[in-house]
């Protein structure tokens, strides 16, 4: 068992690079996530001050109706669970961006680069099409669609990097790529047969990434499946470290290789699939996060876990600030700030990998 504990920690971060404590780096991403948060509410296309906000928030939190004359309905209906649900989204992205690297061993992976969001995507895309988001044709809800989309795709990636025997990482990335590039196109095509205009506007939606659907409704499910994810992550903890170390060593240490690697597959496939429906295919977050954060407290994901939680949700919820207010008249889809962010730093990451020997 001490072996197992200490597996996998000699991952402290970038090389020469001090890392913090996980304490300190918690209590200064959950300040950051509070002002995030206030600062998400208070501004847009029309600035309420913060007194206003937060007796907007105390009677909505009491149950009070919004007051006349007020700006209530816009702080407490609207922006509050923008907020909160980008909070949630980001700090879904971030476990599963940090769980998916250290089950695949490759740092260059992400739920996007692998395929498993656009197997999200396509599972949506096709309720909304089909009529299955509200339980129809099907008889599956929206998020169920997805999960079982990103469950697929991943494991079909996973199949397609297997084959020939032995586990490349650059393989798995390469497929993952290949079949999200299929998946996506199959998606477009889905959204060109959809039959009215609003079926074809909710589908955009998922396909661009965007928050703007936001609802006190919908808060409740991805909050509880990140949740149950961070539980789930934090037990196998130790497991995760013994698997950056390879398979062979894993289960020298004891470690079921093969059964956490299936329970992994379906914990973040889920959570991909919950995050997918109320927001959709938003790339690169679970790529540039557990970096940050491997920098901030170093590889043990006893650390890294909890800190790429918090450092997602303020991540989102300062990209979703920006999408909203960056211009005067029109609001950005999360997913394009996103990818402006996330190819660059992904060309970095590639590049630095390929000058050490």
């Amino acid at each position: 068992m001490t072996a197992l504990a200490t597996a996998g920690t000699a991952e402290e971060g970038e090389p020469g690079v001090r890392t913090v404590g996980a304490g300190w780096a918690c209590a200064a991403l959950g300040v950051l996530l509070v002002a995030a948060l206030a600062a998400s509410v208070c501004l847009g296309s029309t600035r309420v001050p913060l007194d206003e906000v937060w007796s907007a928030v105390v009677r909505g939190v009491s149950g009070q109706e919004p007051a006349p004359g007020t700006q209530d309905l816009i702080v407490w209906r609207l922006r509050v669970p923008r907020a909160l649900l980008a909070a949630v989204v980001g700090a879904g992205l971030g476990l599963v961006g940090t769980a998916v690297q250290a089950l695949v061993r490759n740092p260059l992976a992400d739920p996007y680069l692998l395929g498993i969001s656009s197997g999200a995507s396509l599972g949506a895309v096709s309720a909304i099409v089909l009529g299955a988001g509200a339980g129809g044709a099907l008889g599956i809800g929206l998020s169920s669609a997805a999960f079982a989309g990103a469950l697929a795709s991943f494991a079909l990636v996973w199949t397609f990097a297997r084959r020939g025997g032995g586990f490349r990482p650059l393989r798995l990335v390469l497929a993952g790529v290949g079949i999200g590039q299929f998946l996506s196109g199959f998606t477009h095509y889905l959204v060109l047969q959809a039959g009215d205009e609003q079926r074809t506007h909710g589908a955009l939606f998922w396909l661009m990434g965007s928050l703007g659907g936001a609802q006190w409704a919908t808060l409740a499910l991805p909050a509880a499946a990140v949740v149950a994810a961070t539980a789930v992550l934090l037990a196998r903890a130790r497991a995760l470290n013994a698997m950056l170390m390879g398979d062979e060593t894993a289960a020298s240490l004891g470690v079921d290789v093969t059964r956490l690697r299936r329970e992994l597959f379906v914990a973040t496939s889920l959570l991909t699939g919950v995050l997918v429906s109320v927001s959709g295919a938003i790339g690169f977050v679970g790529l540039m996060v557990p970096h940050a954060c491997r920098m901030l407290v170093g590889g043990d994901h006893r650390r890294l876990l909890p800190v790429a939680a918090l450092f997602g949700a303020v991540l989102l919820t300062v990209v979703d600030l920006v999408a909203r207010t960056a211009l005067p008249d029109q609001e950005l889809p999360v997913g394009v700030v996103t990818s402006l962010i996330g190819a660059p730093t992904l060309l970095y990451l590639l590049d630095r990998r390929l000058e050490r020997p």
